[in-house]
Parts: C-alpha cells; sequence; structure tokens
C-alpha cells in the first residue's frame, strides 16, 4: 500500500526530496535483506511463533513511528524499522512444518497465490487510503493489520514440532557456497534487479499520474484493469510454457519490462502510452515473479533449498533498497525521465545476466525421515539411482534427513520402500 502513494503524499514534509523518497521506499529493503537470514536461523532456535510474534511486533511500532512521522526522517526511521520483522523465512518453515509432506506443494502454492493477490488489492486500495487518511493512515492501517496477525498466529496456527529441515531453513555453513554458486548467482541477481525495477517504477509512476491530472484517489483506475489484464497474459504465458521455464519465456519477460521503462518518458503526455507500459511492466514482471522460485527450487542443490532461498530473499530485498536510493538520486540529478531510461538499460544489461540461467523442467523437492538407527552406506544411497524421478539426492546424518529433487516420474512409496530395505 505503501509503494504506490509515498512519492505523492509524501510532499506534505517540510524536508521532502526526491532522493529521501527513495529512501524511505528502498529502506525497508535494507532491513529486511540484511536480517532474513538471521531470523530465519533464529527461529530454528527460539521456536518459529516466538519469532514471527516478534517480527510483527517490530513491524508494528515502525508502522506506528511512520504513521507519527512530522519529517522524511521520522518516515524513513519507521521503514527501516518495518522492515526489520523480517519474518518471510520463518513463515514459511511454520507452514513446512505444520503440513503433511503430501499437501506441502498445495500449501506453499496457496501461500504464493495469496501473496500475489494481497499486493493486487494492495496496490488498487492504497491510494484510495491516502486520499482518504493521508499518508499516515496507510501506515496506521499496516500496524493494525500487523497486530491482528498476532493473535492469529499465537492461538489459531498450530505449533509447530521441532524438527529442523534443510530445505526450509538456511544453515550458516552452506551460506558461502550457496552465495558463490555460479548457477545461483544470476538467479539472485536477476531477483535484485526485479525488485529494483519495480521500486523504480513505484517512485516515478505515481508522480506521473499526478502530472497527468490524476489525483491519487483515482489511480486505482489505472491499476487495477492493468493488473486483471497483466494476469490473463501471464496465464497464456505460463500455458505456453507447459510446466517448464524456457530461457526464451525469461528474456522476453524482460525484454518486456525494459520495453515499458523505454515507453514511460513519452507517457508524460499520454494516458495510453501510460497505461500500455504499465500492463506491458506488470505482464514481464508477474511471470519472472511466479517462476523465479521454481527456478531456485530446481537450481538449488539438494537438502539446500532453505539457505539458497534465504540467499535469494536478501538479494530480493536489497533490490528493493538499491531501486529507492538509484531512483533518487537519478531524478535528482537529471529528471523523471532519465529516471525510466535507466530502467531500460538495466534490462539491457540484464539480458546478458538472464541468457546464462540453467532453465528448464520444474523439480519438485521431497524431504523424507529415515530411522534414527539407520547410517545409509554410500552403496545403498546408491539405491536411489535406480529410481525413475529421482534427479538428486543427499543425506544428512545429523538429522536424519533423506533430501530429494525428483520430476512427475517420482513416486514417494518406492523410494520410502528403498529405505524400509536399508533396516
Amino acid at each position: 500500500m505503501v509503494m504506490p502513494v509515498l512519492a505523492v503524499a509524501a510532499t506534505e514534509f517540510s524536508d521532502y526530496s526526491v532522493m529521501l523518497v527513495g529512501v524511505a521506499i528502498g529502506g525497508y529493503g535494507l532491513t529486511q535483506a540484511a536480517l532474513q537470514i538471521p531470523m530465519g536461523m533464529l527461529s530454528d532456535k527460539w521456536g518459529r511463533k516466538p519469532v514471527i510474534l516478534l517480527g510483527l511486533s517490530v513491524f508494528a511500532l515502525g508502522s506506528i513511528i511512520a504513521a507519527m512521522a512530522d519529517s522524511m526522517l521520522w518516515l524513513i526511521a519507521g521503514r527501516i524499522l518495518q522492515g526489520a520483522g523480517a519474518i518471510a523465512g520463518a513463515i514459511m518453515a511454520l507452514a513446512t512444518d505444520v503440513t503433511r509432506e503430501q499437501q506441502r506443494a498445495k500449501v506453499m502454492a496457496i501461500i504464493g497465490i495469496a501473496i500475489g493477490f494481497s499486493f493486487y488489492i494492495a496496490v488498487v486500495i492504497g491510494p484510495l487510503i491516502a486520499e482518504s487518511w493521508g499518508l499516515a493512515g496507510v501506515f496506521w492501517v499496516t500496524g493494525i493489520l500487523a497486530l491482528c496477525c498476532l493473535p492469529l498466529v499465537k492461538w489459531a496456527v498450530p505449533d509447530s514440532p521441532k524438527q529442523f529441515n534443510a530445505d526450509t531453513l538456511p544453515r550458516m555453513d552452506q551460506v558461502w557456497q550457496l552465495f558463490t554458486s555460479r548457477d545461483l548467482w544470476r538467479l539472485n541477481v536477476s531477483v535484485m534487479l526485479l525488485h529494483m525495477m519495480i521500486t523504480l517504477l513505484f517512485v516515478q509512476v505515481p508522480t506521473t499520474m499526478v502530472k497527468l491530472g490524476m489525483p491519487l484517489d483515482n489511480h486505482w483506475t489505472i491499476y487495477l484493469p492493468v493488473l486483471l489484464v497483466s494476469v490473463f497474459l501471464l496465464a497464456m504465458m505460463m500455458r505456453s510454457s507447459r510446466g517448464r521455464t524456457p530461457r526464451s519465456m525469461l528474456l522476453a519477460a524482460v525484454i518486456m519490462l525494459g520495453s515499458a521503462f523505454a515507453l514511460f518518458p513519452s507517457a508524460g503526455q499520454s494516458w495510453w502510452l501510460l497505461g500500455v507500459g504499465l500492463l506491458i511492466f506488470f505482464t514481464g514482471f508477474n511471470y519472472l515473479e511466479a517462476n523465479f522460485p521454481a527456478l531456485l527450487s530446481t537450481i538449488a542443490p539438494a537438502g539446500q533449498k532453505g539457505t539458497a532461498m534465504g540467499i535469494y530473499a536478501s538479494f530480493q530485498f536489497f533490490g528493493a533498497f538499491l531501486g529507492g536510493i538509484l531512483s533518487g538520486v537519478v531524478t535528482a540529478q537529471a529528471g523523471p525521465a532519465s529516471a525510466y531510461y535507466t530502467g531500460a538499460i538495466i534490462a539491457v544489461v540484464w539480458c546478458v545476466i538472464v541468457a546464462g540461467i540453467r532453465a528448464g523442467e520444474k523439480l519438485k523437492r521431497v524431504a523424507l525421515t529415515v530411522p534414527n538407527t539407520i547410517q545409509p552406506e554410500a552403496s545403498q544411497l546408491a539405491e536411489l539411482d535406480g529410481l525413475n524421478g529421482v534427479m538428486e539426492y543427499v543425506f544428512d546424518a545429523s538429522q536424519s534427513q533423506l533430501y530429494l529433487k525428483v520430476n512427475g516420474e517420482f513416486d514417494e512409496l518406492n523410494a520410502r520402500a528403498v529405505i524400509r530395505q536399508w533396516s
């Protein structure tokens, strides 16, 4: 709700500047990026719920500070504190803990859909709330919603069994290995650039709409149809991919983002160009946002998805921070049009990075518990090579967990039968 309104609503502050707006929008991402991995690891020591409750409380406190801010500096302080409630990893870990393995993919898909639609709803209603109650009203609403989550987490969500899953949470001994992975760095940089560009967009587009004569409370009339049509176009792109993530589709989505930014400098004189640019942008953005996590699951080594996901999330939020800073600096020095052209140039460079991503069949990940009395030898583990659909496996003796990367041909019953034979 904050992103589409802050650039316009923050003009009420006496110390307003484009640079400070960029810091306020991106500052949230800085603390999110810095704390994603530590908070995820902390949830394994303290428990999922305590960390989630702490993060929600910190986020609510940051929202209250931002709502009561009388200057841009206090607003930035509130945004940075909001970001310190970095609980994405702990939430996904809790969802993994309290669901059966057979239902886990479905649960994660539902969560992903909820996150996506919450973004669309927020973009539409944020300007309406800001017009009625001001920027402070947006932050009061975010703070109240966070506080409403506290009793839900405490009493409505099942407690987490104390069982570690290395495919869910990061492990410090894996961070450096995956941070320097040749296969993963392209994906991490890509999600960083993706969120850099959407932050860059929302620092500029609301101001462009106001210059076209559209008040803040009418911005939803552009966002709503654009988002609805972009979801339809996303479905067409996903269908044409047929369960895969072709490199050509990734490149096409990046080119969409770059083309949109190339159109925006001319959108100051034309509603049609602005609408077309936004439609092209969100179609490409939706495709990449939906497919990057699936690519991560395919590329990350078995038993190391939790660490890979923590690094991925850190890059994602750091991209939001860089987008805010970059937009503020470029706009202050060279004007809004230059900020748009900067986005187009970034997309050109990004195409080179995406061209090297290893894309292909989407794989699932399965974690099977091995009885503590069994310590399989290499020859026994090699029996898994003969199972249909098993692409990669690793056994974590410290946790008695067998981690598998599998395709659609995999039959879990066959894998469990192999484990039983080890005893």
